[in-house]
């Protein structure tokens, strides 16, 4: 099997990052080669054994994968320095320190760059699983957008959203994020999965089907909210708390990436999941 799925938010931390650590262990564990790829994320840096610098989800993901991280799988780390600037990376290596504007402008020429570090990932694994930033709805940031939809049709990858219902109104979540796409980005949605729900599946009526009517899009699964022992990067996150976790046994870790991949192994609609990434979705 060769082929992609990309896992899409309707905002930043709705669990996009483990989301596709547990794809990635659970694809493993089918007995696929499979790779994480994020083409742009703002995050801690993490250094690799031959100096590149990526983001540590990256590398949180490339283990959950039982592969080795390398740069091609993080093209672009921001490093925040500032409210409005941060030191960009660039496969791997320090090209200073950009506003938003300045990198905004610069992100055209990196284009190519993403598509043959995609390229080359395609090429040595049977899958990969590419992960979003934020919100395909930030329409201000369509123009140039090398992370969300830009990246799904640079790469011709179908895209799965995901939203947050421990949060709340994830059905406007999902919907509103729907309408907000252009018709070409629509089609590109394969289905959606509701994250982090607590309680009992019975509460959810016929919701479900109500949202499917609205978004013609299926459902894919409502995955419960699990309490993991893994590191879920994000540049506004605990550090003490990643950290920490990082310090952990392989082995321990190892069993974490197991239990999530269980968990959405019981949640999801995986023909389906696997259908989307055969192309037949």
């Amino acid at each position: 099997m060769a082929g992609c799925i990309m896992i899409q938010g309707t905002a930043s931390s709705v669990g996009k990052s483990l989301m596709v650590a547990g794809l990635c262990r659970l694809l493993r564990q089918d007995g696929y080669r499979v790779a994480p790829f994020k083409s742009q994320n703002m995050s801690y840096a993490v250094t690799l054994d031959d100096g590149s610098v990526i983001a540590s989800s990256t590398i949180m993901q490339a283990e959950a994968a039982g592969v080795k991280p390398s740069r091609y799988m993080n093209p672009i780390l921001l490093r925040p320095t500032g409210e409005k600037s941060s030191e960009v990376y660039v496969n791997g290596r320090s090209q200073g320190f950009f506003s938003a504007q300045e990198y905004h402008r610069k992100k055209p020429k990196l284009m190519s760059l993403v598509r043959g570090n995609y390229d080359c990932l395609a090429a040595q694994y049977d899958v990969v699983v590419i992960e979003g930033a934020g919100s395909p709805a930030e329409i201000n940031l369509r123009e140039n957008d090398l992370v969300n939809m830009g990246l799904a049709e640079l790469v011709d990858a179908p895209v799965v959203l995901v939203g947050d219902i421990d949060r709340g109104g994830v059905f406007a979540a999902l919907a509103g994020t729907m309408l907000l796409l252009q018709l070409e980005e629509r089609a590109r949605v394969k289905g959606v999965i509701i994250n982090k729900f607590r309680g009992d599946l019975a509460l959810l009526g016929d919701g479900l089907k109500m949202l499917e009517e609205i978004i013609k899009v299926p459902v894919l699964g409502v995955v419960p909210y699990m309490t993991v022992d893994i590191a879920e990067e994000d540049s506004l996150g605990d550090k003490a708390c990643h950290d920490e976790v990082k310090l952990r046994s392989a082995s321990y870790r190892s069993q974490q990436y197991d239990r999530l991949a269980q968990g959405l192994r019981d949640s999801l609609d995986m023909e389906a999941i696997y259908r989307i990434i055969n192309g037949e979705g």
